[in-house]
């Protein structure tokens, strides 16, 4: 079912599609070796996908959040970690674009790097705060001392660590009692990664800690102050259900793909035509058109009208959990037409289904998600 809104958008996830079909092919091997894949980041960026979202007088594409959700879903497809890491990059990189809320001159010097091939991803999570959303205060401190910051802290989930070039960081700042936000470049002494993501799915993220050892920050790299970052109404997080849905409609093919090749000797044609089989394409299907309407035209609405986005911002939650369990859901029936064969290691749906599951730990959380909405309607 196609959700294309004009010829060029078909043109181009097209040719995307060309790229990622390799990623399908190395997807076991990196799931089985716990590698990163180096060469998917690479290949995304001889393309020039990881510069979809930047402006175009900096080299970039301009491209809007409706052709990023379709190119996340169509990686996601290949490969689940590859799209949810380099999501962020993409995503991050269109926020900026639109908000365009950080000093001028670091906005384009980033937005330069960019252009030559920088990544980017923002570092939040902590061991003892948990997720950022939940509004925990951060371990990680920034300190003024001879004209300039002083970051110290631990990071986790950094998605991306083996190659990010500028990382966001998170910090508490005592000199303006809130969290404030510090652009951090890799090269910088005092700034390292430990190896300590080990996850039964999506363990191609890479999402290692990052730890930030007296690392000095010119004071024009202190790009947000505290109570400048609002942590609702980001379209651009709409990047992780359409990973998660692209994860499922890989599972779906290869469903329906099974159901209408597989003969057992006990049967005179394929078990597509057994009423139990079409009972779970069904359904299925059912949940497979529900979730991607849901996703794009929420997103659609998003970039049309700027001046709805307030009343939509909690529409935003709701598509997360929505198409996220229903990812989950359509995974666990393509499992159950292809039955056993579908737990054989060799077979990409039991990475599929444990993928799958990290997006119920993804932001938004389902439980917030959730009040949002009670509240929306009890208190109005």
């Amino acid at each position: 079912m196609s959700f294309f809104q004009n010829e060029n958008q078909r043109e181009y996830i097209e040719k995307l599609a060309m790229v990622t079909e390799k990623f399908s092919e190395r997807a076991q091997m990196l799931d089985e070796t716990r590698g990163f894949p180096f060469q998917n980041i690479q290949d995304l960026k001889d393309f020039g996908y990881t510069k979809l979202t930047l402006p175009k007088e900096y080299g970039g594409l301009g491209g809007g959040l409706y052709e990023f959700l379709l190119c996340q879903e169509k990686i996601a497809e290949a490969d689940g970690s590859t799209a949810l890491s380099i999501g962020w990059h993409v995503g991050i990189t269109h926020q900026l674009k639109e908000k365009n809320s950080w000093n001028a001159d670091v906005l384009q010097e980033v937005f330069s790097e960019i252009g030559q091939g920088a990544l980017l991803n923002s570092a939040a999570t902590e061991a003892k705060t948990g997720s950022p959303t939940r509004g925990g205060r951060p371990g990680t401190t920034a300190i003024f001392e001879n004209g300039k910051w002083i970051l110290n802290g631990r990071k986790t989930f950094t998605t991306l660590s083996p190659v990010l070039d500028l990382i966001q960081v998170s910090a508490w700042v005592e000199e303006d009692e809130g969290i404030g936000w510090f652009l951090v470049h890799r090269e910088q002494a005092g700034v390292s990664f430990e190896n300590t993501w080990d996850m039964i799915s999506m363990q191609g993220t890479g999402s290692h800690d990052l730890i930030l050892d007296r690392v000095e920050i010119d004071p024009n790299y202190y790009i947000e102050k505290p109570g400048r970052r609002k942590t609702q109404g980001e379209g651009w997080l709409l990047h992780i259900p359409a990973c998660y849905i692209g994860i499922a409609g890989a599972a779906r093919r290869y469903a329906i793909q099974f159901a209408k090749t597989y003969t057992p000797n006990s049967l005179n044609s394929p078990i597509k035509d057994l009423p139990n089989i079409q009972r779970q394409i069904g359904e299925m299907e059912l949940q497979y058109i529900q979730a991607r309407r849901f996703l794009y035209s929420v997103a659609e609405k998003w970039e049309e009208d700027r001046d709805k986005r307030p009343e939509l911002s909690r529409e935003l939650g709701a598509v997360k959990t929505a198409v996220t369990n229903a990812s989950i859901s359509i995974v666990d029936k393509a499992m159950r037409v292809v039955g056993a064969k579908s737990l054989e290691r060799s077979n990409p749906l039991q990475r599929y289904y444990r993928d799958v599951r990290a997006g119920l730990h993804n932001p938004p959380m389902e439980d917030a998600a959730i009040s949002v909405l009670a509240k929306s309607v009890l208190e109005d």
